[in-house]
């Protein structure tokens, strides 16, 4: 099996480890807005998915069937997310159709990056950019697994918004 493989595997399994011991416990109690956002804020650091397209992040001969769908599909998901964040922190209606988007682009984003990397052997050409793919990558998939979590079980779909935190 290739190193990057074992390292997504593994920092995948150690993100949701932490997951299962700290936020699932809670998650019932805890109102959508609070999981999101943080989840959220975090996506909006996908525009560093462009590195891919930097010379000097990655070596000379990176396949652009690999780089070009990664970095502007991360960047994609990373204006989603912003665009999300004021939605959700205001309590907007169109907040969960917002946070929807950016989850499934978001999601389709990352499990085509893993495809095109492995069809394309991209990881032999990641240089500085591999701690992408073995410890960010890991990272965003089990928070989108938790934001479907919180859209399908833990924000009622009869509420339209979630409700302005206290101030």
């Amino acid at each position: 099996m290739p190193i990057l493989a074992v390292n997504l595997l593994l920092s995948t399994l150690i993100f949701w480890i932490a997951v299962r011991l700290y936020l699932l416990p809670r998650l019932n109690a805890t109102r959508p807005q609070a999981v999101l956002l943080p989840i959220l804020l975090l996506h909006s650091f996908r525009h560093l998915g462009l590195m891919f397209l930097e010379p000097g992040a990655t070596y000379a001969g990176i396949p652009p069937q690999f780089a070009y769908p990664a970095a502007y599909g991360d960047l994609l998901a990373a204006v989603l997310a912003l665009i999300s964040i004021r939605a959700v922190a205001v309590g907007h209606r169109s907040s969960r159709l917002l946070v929807w988007a950016f989850n499934v682009e978001g999601s389709l984003d990352l499990l085509t990056a893993i495809t095109l990397a492995t069809v394309y052997q991209a990881s032999a050409y990641m240089g500085p950019a591999y701690w992408i793919a073995s410890f960010w990558v890991p990272a965003l998939l089990v928070t989108h697994y938790i934001t479907f979590l919180v859209l399908l079980r833990h924000w009622p779909r009869a509420q339209q918004d979630i409700k302005r935190p206290a101030t």
